[in-house]
């Protein structure tokens, strides 16, 4: 299989043209999304540990 010089050209044109779009988060903007990205792998941390102990703790004390 041969990856064709155009394709590749053709790929990173397309990239480019993303990043253009793109614009750097102000630093209220960013703090936000920090918040929430954390509280919501606390969240989902808190869940995965609570489960875990259901099935390790639970079963040992039937």
């Amino acid at each position: 299989m041969q990856i064709k010089l155009e394709e590749v050209v053709k790929k990173l044109k397309e990239y480019i043209r993303i990043l253009k779009l793109a614009k750097r988060p102000k630093r209220e903007e960013f703090f936000r999304i920090s918040k929430i990205a954390g509280a919501a792998m606390a969240l989902i941390g808190t869940i995965g540990f609570s489960i875990y102990l259901l099935l390790t703790v639970l079963p040992k004390e039937f």
